[in-house]
């Protein structure tokens, strides 16, 4: 170990003799140096060894710097001789030891030490040098003996230029870093797993929202919530009028027993639904002249494209499309889907049987098979004291049966439509029909497809509350039967035995400002008659009468004619030669 400061500044020198049984060293005197040499802090030293440090950077005498070995007194104020080997024979005997110098120094024992030199002399006065103690085995008590390396490092004196900084393990600092660094990291991973799964469900819900607000619009849009249906059930409450419809409208002409028959096939493309609307042949509607007419009597009058344009007037429609089906087309028809199966309401007879009795052509009963012939008579059939309505109704479900039969497939239909080669009226074309058609069988076919009939009062004019379910959910148009202050409807029925007498009482009502109705002939009989339903047109029916020469008292409260305000039969008093406008 480095030698200690004993606090020992004395001019006299010693050397190092040994340790005795304590450890302690033993010194001796040894011979005085010519010269004593003071404490120069600043000069170089001569002799000693160390490290000066502010020496002027020549090499000092003696041993080299060990850090690790004893280290030299700051302070040498002699020079020291080498040592020789202890030799416990020459130890001297062990001086007694005041540390706190508070008696007096032992016989050949130097006194404490006084750095000023100002110990007392001979005289008691300080002299500033300390007198010389005889040559004798000395003892410095203040320097402690060399510590082992194993010594607690409690019971060790550091001097401050021997200090050394004990620094903090490395390992345990870094140990530390590490778990604070792996704390964070993990308390961090936790709060970003929290963040992204409150993330997740924040788009999941907003996934589901989106999903469920799209699927209830498009319920809503295919009219398919509760309450917003358009098929007529109580509680719809869809707007109808922004619905879109495709409709065509079909003429059934009877070649053999005359007369026709006409529906409209109507394809609601927003709620997917189909629907054959039966209308009546006593269907009010207005001509081209402004005249009030019938369905049945447009039809033959007017043929199809004024009947097409008057439907569209009374009903709030817009047709596509007219198609004319003569009775021999619709045979072909039935023939070329194979048959139809149907369920009939009433046996017909073989119109082509020659004897009474025969077996029906058509049968009564569910899923009957009608091939085109058996479809014809069943479509047209009209029994005795039956209202065309019965008759309309058999057409529907013939026309229902041909579409569950024909293809769905838009190429297929159309073929089908082209195979019948019959000539359709423009701007209908045979791929425009056939396409139409198949969509219609697509519906048919899956149950969403109905037949409807048309309410008509007796003078032919549509009822608002008996035509809503079908115009407005339906058809989705607005009843709008002839103006109830239009010119006065007179029906005239022919009973003079002479042709001629209609189209004069016709000319002098037209030239009058009357609606002609032909209300066809009768058979003859000798005094005419005015008739009326309604007593507001009394004056009406004497105001008739009046312009066809006839006189008041022929004016009655009766029957009239379908579509008609006032009724006419002329009877052989009305004279040809003298009418009177």
């Amino acid at each position: 170990m480095n030698d200690r400061y004993d606090g020992y500044a004395g001019g006299d020198q010693y050397e190092l003799v040994g340790y005795d049984e304590f450890g302690q060293p033993v010194y001796r005197q040894v011979s005085q140096q010519p010269q004593q040499q003071g404490y120069d802090p600043y000069g170089s030293q001569p002799q000693g060894y160390g490290y000066d440090p502010y020496a002027s950077g020549h090499p000092q005498p003696g041993r080299p710097y060990d850090a690790g070995g004893p280290q030299p007194a700051p302070y040498d104020t002699g020079q020291q001789q080498a040592v020789p080997p202890y030799d416990p024979a020459r130890r001297p005997p062990a001086p007694s030891y005041d540390p706190y110098g508070t008696g007096a120094p032992a016989a050949g024992v130097p006194g404490p030490y006084d750095p000023y030199g100002q110990g007392e002399g001979p005289g008691g006065a300080g002299t500033g040098q300390q007198p010389r103690v005889a040559e004798q085995t000395a003892y410095i008590p203040q320097q402690a003996g060399p510590v082992e390396d194993d010594e607690p490092r409690a019971g060790r004196d550091y001097r401050t230029e021997q200090f050394a900084f004990v620094e903090e393990q490395e390992d345990d600092s870094e140990d530390v870093i590490d778990w604070l660094a792996f704390t964070e990291n993990r308390t961090e991973r936790r709060e970003e797993a929290k963040r992204r799964a409150r993330s997740r469900v924040v788009a999941l819900v907003v996934v589901l929202a989106l999903v469920a607000v799209g699927g209830v619009g498009y319920l809503w849009y295919a009219g398919k919530l509760p309450g917003t249906s358009s098929d007529g059930k109580p509680g719809a409450t869809t707007a109808v009028g922004a619905q879109n419809r495709d409709v065509i409208v079909v003429h059934l002409h009877n070649t053999k027993g005359g007369g026709t028959s006409t529906a409209l096939l109507v394809d609601n493309t927003t709620t997917k639904q189909g629907t054959t609307v039966l209308l009546p042949n006593s269907l009010a509607m207005t001509d081209d002249n402004g005249s009030t007419t019938t369905l049945a009597k447009s039809v033959d009058d007017d043929g199809t494209s004024g009947t097409r344009d008057a439907i569209d007037t009374v009903l709030g429609t817009d047709i596509q499309g007219t198609w004319r089906l003569d009775t021999p087309y619709l045979n072909n028809l039935v023939e070329l889907v194979g048959n139809i199966d149907i369920t009939t309401n009433t046996d017909v007879p073989d119109p082509d049987a020659k004897k009474k009795g025969q077996a029906p052509l058509v049968k009564k009963g569910e899923d009957q098979t009608l091939s085109g012939r058996m479809a014809v008579a069943y479509a047209t059939y009209r029994a005795s004291g039956e209202s065309q309505n019965a008759q309309l109704e058999r057409f529907g479900a013939v026309m229902q049966g041909v579409l569950r039969k024909l293809s769905s497939d838009k190429q297929a239909a159309t073929t089908t439509v082209q195979t019948l080669a019959q000539i359709l009226d423009p701007p209908l074309t045979d791929a425009d029909l056939g396409a139409f058609l198949a969509k219609l069988a697509d519906l048919a076919k899956g149950g969403d497809y109905k037949t409807a009939l048309l309410p008509v009062q007796q003078d032919g004019t549509l009822s608002e509350s008996a035509s809503d379910s079908v115009i407005k959910d339906v058809l989705g148009g607005t009843a709008k039967s002839p103006d109830a202050d239009a010119a006065v409807r007179v029906g005239i029925k022919n009973a003079t035995g002479t042709k001629g007498a209609t189209e004069q009482a016709r000319v002098v009502l037209v030239n009058g400002g009357y609606t002609f109705l032909d209300s066809g002939t009768g058979a003859a009989q000798t005094v005419s008659r005015i008739t009326y339903s309604d007593a507001a047109k009394k004056a009406d029916a004497t105001e008739v009468a009046k312009t066809l020469g006839l006189p008041a008292g022929s004016v009655k409260k009766g029957t009239v004619t379908s579509n008609a305000d006032v009724s006419v039969v002329l009877g052989q008093d009305y004279k040809l030669s003298s009418p009177r406008g």
